[in-house]
């Protein structure tokens, strides 16, 4: 994990990664878009869906704890696979839309994330440990500084990019 100077560079990754996610689906037919193929395991949609689910999710936290209603945070130790399910329900949510609508949506959020990094001042941003929705368990594992909002969005863009890639050189 690396280290932000100032909240422009981390406005910036995530706006190039961004970029080069959504490039890679430019050449996806939406005709494609529920194909399954061997060795990838999401369509098209079912991808997009989930990457929607991750930046929505971090939207929905902060909104949650602007207005004062209780964050859900994972509890005990903290563990990725806690929050699977949450995720699972993103995807099932939204991937019956048409890859433009999808892609649109994950705009719109990429467009608020950004939004609310300005609103930020540098103290909060780099804090996040500090916020209520960062607990216990948070804090002790990878609630330091910028990296909740790390985690979910540049981190997850390159990895599903590679998602992206094997499918298309298994269906196209």
């Amino acid at each position: 994990m690396r280290a932000y100077k100032d909240k422009e560079e981390l406005k910036n990754e995530i706006r190039q990664s961004f970029e080069k996610y959504i490039s890679e689906f430019d050449t996806i037919p939406e005709a494609l878009k529920d194909k399954r193929v061997p060795d990838v395991d999401r369509t098209p949609a079912e991808n997009l869906a989930y990457q929607v689910g991750w930046t929505a999710l971090l939207l929905k936290w902060e909104a949650d704890e602007q207005c004062g209603v209780e964050v859900k945070t994972p509890s005990d130790q903290f563990k990725w696979n806690q929050l699977g399910s949450l995720y699972q329900w993103f995807t099932d949510t939204y991937a019956h839309l048409s890859l433009a609508e999808l892609k649109g949506k994950l705009n719109e959020n990429i467009a608020a994330i950004q939004t609310m990094i300005d609103s930020m001042s540098e103290e909060e941003l780099f804090q996040p440990h500090m916020r209520r929705w960062a607990d216990d368990a948070t804090k002790a594992a990878v609630w330091e500084v910028y990296k909740f909002i790390h985690v979910n969005t540049v981190a997850p863009f390159g990895t599903f990019r590679t998602k992206i890639r094997k499918w298309k050189k298994a269906a196209l």
